[in-house]
């Protein structure tokens, strides 16, 4: 059996021999194969590699490390000491050293820096890093590398820096940024000196509103003037130190970026100190010309045939160009022709001089395109026969300035519309008072009935007229209360429809959820009524209205018109027709009153004026979009009302002045009547004694007050005139009631009842001219019950 199973168990020992030696073959290639690979790896470094054994011998280095070591040294950690401690003298370097290779030994990884210099005294910087090798103790694998290029570069890095910001120190004008906050967060020390603090003080603790002698009210922490904006060009005065005082130039740009943080920077110049600034700028101003590249002002240079060889991306911005298409060109090329002469003669008067001329202001084409932009310039002349030029963006100064003129004139004429109507209001309240007197005795059927009734039917056309001269000046009597704007149009689209005609087709279209507004209903109708017949108008009876409301959000100003519109939440109304459009030069009056470019007899040009001085009362804002042959768009914009606490989604208005009534009217009072138009107090005097009271009359402020002295204790209520001359309505009020604070008081005017109302108390109510008999008599009534 034995001599049957030999050959087999021999035969299998053999298998198995074979397959440890195939084993031990692959095992060997594979060790092999890993070597290469690590000692490509190695060799393939541009850092010097070594590895030490626990004995601090040489297991492996490459070539790199062994270029380090002299011919007649071996490649080991003694090489490394001697590279790093050659002609070293600092002790610290030493021990940092040994500190490290003892760290190593010990498994943990550890970096080290140091400076050597060679016989010849040249620096060299070397980084050494030593890490453990895991699961071999004491084993090391050591790198070293030349980092001498790298730190050079880096303090080169550092001292241009350090002298950049010595630069900005030494400047001849001062710069700062700040935050959203209006805190400084970066000073040169020469705006630090004009404001007499030092640099930490002023980044720690400054806020640049506090060293301004008038700050801008009602505005952000970081504008300079109340409107605000992107640029801010202003001349103010500033707190220096001790007290005093000086006139600077401030040029500041304010950028917005991501979650409403806000970036400024400004550039100061003292006014007080021009002409050495001036001086100091020309002599430092190629060392600081890159640094102006971030300035908020255009810079160019300009070579002798007034090509630009040089120039900053804020000019390039202004043209609307880059760099490269605006430096090479001739900068005539920029300038209209009919400026050309003009910005001839600058630069001609400034060859050879070292001083800036005056600055000019013209316009010059933007490139590519025929549009302009409005700039100041100021030129000097640059060694070397070259010009440099200062551009100033005008473009908001200028849009400034045609709305500060706009709006005088506007103003101008509605203080003229006002006085007019506040005047006829009187005139208007005495011929309907009268009318109302006249038809106690002449009821229906009377001969002189229907006279008298057209008389009071045209007075009250004419009231009408007023309530538009006091629209348009901002001045009519308002009637707020919490609207939805669909539910209006929805009520006002059957009126809407009667008035354009059944050959336009009327399309409303409702927002989503839209915002609550607070407005007169009565007002918001008469500016959608004549929108709507203004489009009716321009389509000659034919066409598409189509009004359309949404909810709109903006986040920065928006011009509108001649108006900005601020940031907010807005209901938008838009009132499209497919008319024969505006011209431009027929939208820049189009809100001026009287102004109209329908025959004679067919407008009175307050339409639009009217729907303009609504709106703007309102606190909203109104644009127009409009193209010749493809139609008009008005778009209308209301301030979003939000619910105060306790406030209804909707309001009662409180009075009813207007509402005719048939209740008894009659009393018994003493009413003390002030009215300095004698037609008016004639009348209501008559309507208020045929009603039963007692009434004391008084043609002025004056005269009430020595009434009130001779009959106070009798008097029950006072009927008064706001506007009279001397001594007013609300004037006269105070005096009374500082003796009576009981008196129930009525003030009656043509303007409206917000124009006065903090002279209004408790005890004082209102009711607007022109009034009739029964209204007047209804007030005093309500008023002598509620007192």
């Amino acid at each position: 059996m034995m001599e049957f199973f030999s050959p087999i168990i021999f035969v299998v020992i053999l298998g198995v021999l074979a397959l440890a030696s195939l084993f031990c073959f692959i095992f060997y290639k594979k060790s092999v194969r890993d070597r290469s690979i690590l000692k490509e790896i190695f060799e393939g470094s541009t850092s010097a590699r070594l590895v030490t054994d626990i004995r601090d011998k040489t297991v492996f280095f490459n070539i790199a490390f062994e270029d380090l070591c002299e011919k007649e040294e071996k490649p080991s950690l003694s090489a490394i000491k001697r590279l790093l401690l050659q002609n070293q003298s600092d002790d610290a370097v030493k021990d940092r050293l040994n500190a490290l290779i003892d760290n190593a030994r010990r498994g943990h990884e550890d970096i080290l820096e140091v400076q050597t210099s060679s016989d010849n005294g040249e620096i060299r910087w070397y980084r050494l890093s030593a890490q453990p090798v895991a699961g071999w103790l004491g084993t090391v694998h050591w790198r070293l590398d030349n980092v001498t290029e790298r730190l050079t570069v880096e303090t080169v890095v550092r001292d241009e820096r350090e002298k950049l910001v010595d630069f900005t120190d030494h400047a001849p004008v001062g710069f700062y940024a700040m935050n959203e906050e209006g805190r400084f967060t970066f000073v040169n020390a020469t705006f630090a000196r004009w404001l007499g603090n030092d640099i930490d003080s002023l980044l720690n603790d400054g806020f640049l509103h506090s060293y301004l002698v008038n700050p801008p009210t009602d505005a952000n922490a970081y504008d300079l003037k109340k409107e605000g904006g992107a640029r801010q060009i202003v001349e103010l005065q500033i707190k220096g130190p001790a007290g005093r005082v000086f006139r600077a130039s401030i040029n500041q740009s304010v950028v917005i970026e991501s979650e409403n943080k806000v970036r400024v920077r400004g550039v100061v110049h003292d006014l007080t100190s021009q002409q050495e600034m001036r001086q100091a700028l020309k002599d430092s101003e190629d060392r600081f010309r890159r640094f102006f590249e971030e300035a908020p002002l255009g810079i160019a240079i300009l070579d002798r045939n007034l090509e630009v060889v040089d120039s900053n991306a804020k000019l390039s911005m202004l043209l609307n160009g880059t760099v490269d298409e605006i430096e090479g060109r001739g900068f005539m090329s920029f300038v209209p022709e009919k400026d050309q002469g003009q910005v001839q003669k600058l630069f001609d008067d400034i060859q050879g001089k070292d001083s800036i001329t005056d600055l000019i202001n013209i316009e010059l084409l933007v490139s590519g395109s025929d549009d302009l932009v409005a700039v100041q310039i100021y030129a000097s002349a640059l060694t070397g026969d070259h010009i440099a030029i200062r551009v100033f963006d005008r473009t908001e100064q200028k849009t400034l300035e045609a709305q500060v003129t706009q709006s005088q004139k506007m103003q101008a004429v509605g203080q003229l519309a006002g006085g007019i109507a506040h005047d006829f209001n009187n005139l208007l309240t005495a011929m309907i008072g009268f009318c109302d007197l006249l038809l106690l005795r002449h009821k229906a059927g009377d001969p002189s009935f229907n006279d008298i009734m057209q008389i009071k039917q045209n007075s009250n056309r004419a009231a009408n007229l007023v309530r538009q001269l006091l629209a348009f000046s901002r001045q009519q009597q308002l009637k707020p209360k919490i609207l939805d704007v669909a539910e209006t149009l929805i009520e006002l689209s059957h009126l809407i429809r009667r008035l354009i005609g059944m050959q336009i087709d009327l399309d409303i279209i409702h927002g989503a959820d839209l915002f609550d507004v607070k407005v007169d209903e009565g007002q918001l109708e008469q500016v959608l009524v004549n929108l709507a017949v203004n489009a009716r108008d321009a389509m000659d009876g034919k066409g598409e209205l189509t009004v359309e409301t949404e909810n709109t959000v903006t986040k920065k100003l928006k011009k509108v018109m001649n108006d900005v519109m601020p940031a907010g939440e807005w209901v938008a109304i838009h009132v499209k027709d497919t008319g024969s459009g505006i011209d431009e030069e027929t939208l820049d009056h189009i809100f001026e009153p009287f102004f109209t470019t329908k025959k004679i007899g067919e407008g009175t040009g307050l339409g639009l004026a009217t729907v303009y001085g609504i709106i703007r009362q309102t606190g909203g804002y109104i644009n127009v979009e409009s193209h010749i042959d493809k139609g008009t768009c008005f778009t209308v914009f209301l301030p979003r009302h939000v619910l105060k606490d306790g406030e209804k989604e909707v309001e009662v208005v409180k009075d009813n002045e207007n509402k005719e009534t048939t209740e008894d009217l009659t009393g018994v009072a003493t009413i003390l009547l002030v009215e300095d138009e004698d037609a008016v107090r004639m009348f209501s005097a008559r309507a208020l004694s045929n009603k039963g009271y007692q009434v004391l009359e008084a043609d002025c402020g004056e005269s009430a007050l020595e009434v009130v002295a001779q009959h106070g204790g009798e008097i029950d209520i006072i009927v008064t005139d706001v506007i009279m001359p001397e001594i007013d309505g609300p004037t006269m009020a105070k005096k009374v009631l500082e003796e009576y604070p009981d008196m129930p008081i009525i003030f009656v005017s043509g303007y409206t009842e917000d124009r006065f109302e903090d002279e209004l108390g408790d005890k004082s109510h209102f009711l607007p001219k022109p009034f009739s008999l029964q209204q007047l008599a209804a007030k005093v009534k309500d008023v002598l019950k509620s007192a």
